[in-house]
């Protein structure tokens, strides 16, 4: 399969997820049940929920921030502005735009900081429920994870955690960067949304019966990326922001400082016909909407051939990210607490070049980290020699998804397991490696993908994905309670093992010797060591870290 076809089926994908969403909203106004009590008050403004027949309650499109728009564009977030009727939460609101995405369109908007809640219908203020807040993923270049459906979880808890999900800028919208923009505005604005987004959880979740004090957050992706450098954030400052995390294929891209992405502000500002202005940022906040996501397009690093997979990411800006995360993890300083954490077990299929030679992999891998050099690259050919080929694919293929994989998810993950036990209060963590298999997904060469355990932890037709011949609802239905229970455990009571399902084995914590991890698989689910053979590559891409984060 050429990278062309992966692209397309990936944004096919999204476009589906985006209808899904449309007609799951639809389907859900069906179960509605009148409900007079189903309206908060948050103070700034009151919002109309509906009660649904599965005992969930949800709340979408709540404001968590002002719209980021006119003065506030490429400025951290604001609290949101005070309304005096009672505001529609019926229905999801527009997504944040990202590359790529059309526009003008129902589903993306620049005015997109929304966050939704389901609760328990019971709950009331006193409750003190659990609280799964979820992050989503895309790169930091999409929404990609946008409006998943938490009604499930929140049912299968026995109606006894709430659930929360938000919508953060992502691309250039979030993450564009440069001295002008410290001196005007914000760097990371998207992380800043986040953050402010986990601070109004902790203000307002109690008005849904969830407690502040029990809150785990999860990321997927990017998102779980994102969950990490929160953790590490302003130095490792705790702020109280949860008592858990789970880090589901957290990813790990560049992340220059601001000097080094000037080039990129630069490409930006004469896309968009503002270089040269006396004051280039007012220039693009002057422009319209439609002008600046057009201008929204991806350029190869300096010097180098092909855009790389990943444009838009976060910076060190010296603030909130005060240097690499290799780095801020070694140190010890972040936030230490209980972790789940993992990986899928072909991290890297869905990104990497179909390459036929060892050149095009190195030729790949310095055009996503433009500092590697040639020996860099022949040290890592030489861990990634030709491996047995996969359908559809060149003959080198598997080994750069498995380079790509291990360095971006799989060995970040490994070496943030590793960092939790060691630091100066170490806190229990468990590892996994997610192994079930899908026979499209193995037909066309992808093995186990980027986040394939997905709809097993939110359950079939909750993500937004097409799933009417979903493995799910089939061959592989039995790995879904015993995946779900696994997290709803974890949000519960910080470890996955005292609420697991009767068929699930004990999970193991993962220990700094032992280093032994989950495998799930359907029917098969057991404890496994991580192979030697993978940590000695971990070892190769945690010394080349400091060089691939620049």
């Amino acid at each position: 399969m050429s990278q062309v076809t992966r692209s397309k089926r990936l944004i096919a994908s999204v476009s589906s997820a985006v209808a899904a969403f449309a007609v799951g909203v639809a389907f859900w106004s069906l179960q509605r049940k009148h409900d007079t009590q189903s309206i908060v008050d948050l103070g700034y403004s009151q919002y109309q929920g509906v009660a649904l027949e599965s005992g969930t309650t949800q709340y979408l499109g709540i404001r968590y921030a002002a719209p980021p728009i006119g003065h506030l564009r490429f400025k951290k977030p604001a609290k949101p502005l005070q309304t005096t009727v009672v505001q529609d939460a019926t229905a999801f609101r527009p997504v944040c735009l990202g590359a790529g995405a059309d526009y003008p369109s129902s589903s993306h908007d620049e005015d997109c900081l929304f966050i939704n809640v389901w609760r328990p219908t019971s709950a009331t203020p006193g409750s003190t429920l659990p609280v799964w807040v979820y992050i989503q993923g895309g790169g930091y270049g999409g929404n990609y994870n946008a409006n998943y459906n938490g009604s499930t979880v929140v049912a299968t808890s026995g109606h006894e955690i709430v659930f929360v999900n938000f919508n953060y800028r992502v691309s250039s919208w979030g993450f564009l960067a440069s001295e002008k923009v410290r001196a005007d505005g914000d760097l990371n604005v998207g992380l800043l949304d986040q953050r402010l987004a986990l601070e109004w959880v902790q203000e307002h979740i109690s008005k849904f019966g969830g407690d502040p004090k029990k809150v785990v957050v999860h990321g997927v992706s990017a998102g779980a990326g994102s969950l990490a450098l929160h953790l590490a954030a302003y130095g490792g400052r705790d702020d109280k922001l949860m008592r858990g995390a789970i880090l589901e294929s957290p990813f790990f891209p560049t992340q220059p400082k601001v000097a080094d992405l000037e080039w990129q502000f630069d490409n930006f500002v004469n896309t968009t016909g503002c270089a040269g202005s006396s004051d280039e940022l007012k220039c693009l906040r002057s422009k319209d909407t439609a002008t600046l996501q057009a201008a929204d397009v991806a350029i190869p690093y300096p010097s180098r051939i092909d855009t790389p997979r990943f444009y838009w990411t976060p910076t060190t800006d010296g603030d909130f990210i005060r240097n690499h995360p290799s780095k801020m993890f070694e140190d010890g300083s972040f936030v230490n607490v209980p972790l789940m954490i993992g990986d899928d077990t072909n991290e890297g299929t869905g990104f990497a070049v179909d390459a036929t030679t060892p050149e095009e992999v190195g030729t790949f891998l310095q055009d996503n980290f433009p500092l590697l050099t040639i020996h860099d690259t022949a040290v890592i050919n030489h861990q990634y020699p030709l491996m047995e080929t996969l359908p559809q694919h060149g003959n080198y293929f598997p080994s750069a998804a498995a380079a790509y994989g291990d360095a971006v998810f799989s060995c970040p993950s490994h070496h943030l397991s590793l960092a939790f036990l060691t630091s100066k209060s170490p806190s229990q963590v468990w590892n996994y490696r997610y192994n079930v298999l899908q026979d499209d997904l193995v037909a066309a060469g992808l093995g186990v993908p980027h986040t394939s355990e997905t709809p097993a932890i939110f359950g079939v037709g909750n993500t937004g994905i097409p799933d009417e011949n979903s493995s799910y609802l089939t061959y592989n239905k039995n790995i879904v309670p015993v995946v779900m229970n696994y997290w709803i455990s974890f949000v519960k009571s910080l470890d996955p093992n005292l609420l697991r399902h009767e068929s699930a084995p004990e999970w193991e914590p993962f220990g700094r010797e032992s280093q032994r991890r989950i495998l799930l698989e359907t029917n098969r689910t057991r404890m496994e060591d991580v192979p030697d053979d993978q940590r000695k590559k971990c070892e190769l891409w945690k010394g080349l870290a400091s060089t691939m984060e620049h």
